[in-house]
């Protein structure tokens, strides 16, 4: 019998976690439910789970206080799910160690592709930090990580050192939205203006470089007032 993945979900409304569950079993995983925070941070740490779905709207602790509890100890890739629209809500999740944010109400389709977005990031990190380096592939884009070389189609894209950096952290975390002030603390360091514009002006040049259409990137996306995400590598 083949081992099943296991997402524990921690989520308050218990119509939501039997839709869930309902789901998740329809495609081959293991699901279990917990209703608080405190419960939710056991149940991570007694069963080392391949995924975490996390509503922030919790009965006893704030959701954003559950991912600083479980970053503590735990890498596991955490998707919140959560009514919380506005932007500044997202961006603190992330920031405190979300991998990806659902906005309720979302369908079957997305959350499948967000969990499996978030098990191959996972997959993808435990392998390069076991070889030390890795090549990042998606459509005609290619990126050697040992060489330091960006390639589309072939063709070697010019990048400054500073560029390069954005693009490769990007494609590090590729599927993943990675917040302004994430990546200006990788790129510039915690003391950096956080003003965004410096980082606005270097994505313009790299789509400039990398991109067919700029105005329409396939490579880079913006997540408006959030950050960018990388599109995910070919399998």
């Amino acid at each position: 019998m083949s081992h099943k993945l296991t997402v524990v979900i921690i989520e308050d409304e218990k119509n939501i976690c039997t839709f869930i569950e309902t789901t998740l079993a329809n495609h081959d995983y293991k699901a279990v439910s917990a209703y608080t925070g405190k419960e939710g941070i056991s149940c991570i740490a007694s069963l080392c789970p391949d995924v975490v779905l996390l509503d922030l709207g919790l009965p006893d602790i704030d959701g954003i206080d559950v991912i600083r509890s479980v970053r503590e100890f735990s890498s596991v890739p955490i998707l919140v799910i959560s009514a919380r629209s506005e932007e500044n809500e997202k961006v603190a999740a992330l920031d405190a160690g979300a991998d990806d944010y659902i906005t309720k109400p979302f369908g079957t389709s997305e959350l499948m592709a967000r969990i499996r977005t978030a098990l191959r990031h996972s997959q993808m990190s435990a392998t390069a930090s076991r070889t030390g380096g890795s090549v990042y592939k998606s459509g005609d884009l290619t990126i050697d990580f040992d060489r330091r070389l960006v390639t589309i189609g072939g063709k070697d894209i010019h990048l400054t050192q500073i560029e390069y950096k954005l693009v490769s952290l990007l494609a590090l975390n590729a599927g993943r939205v990675l917040t302004y002030d994430f990546i200006i603390n990788h790129i510039w360091g915690p003391y950096a203006d956080s003003n965004n514009q410096i980082l606005r002006v270097n994505m313009a040049h790299i789509r400039r470089k990398m991109e067919e259409n700029p105005a329409d990137p396939k490579y880079i996306s913006t997540e408006i007032g959030v950050g960018y995400r990388m599109r995910e590598p070919d399998n």
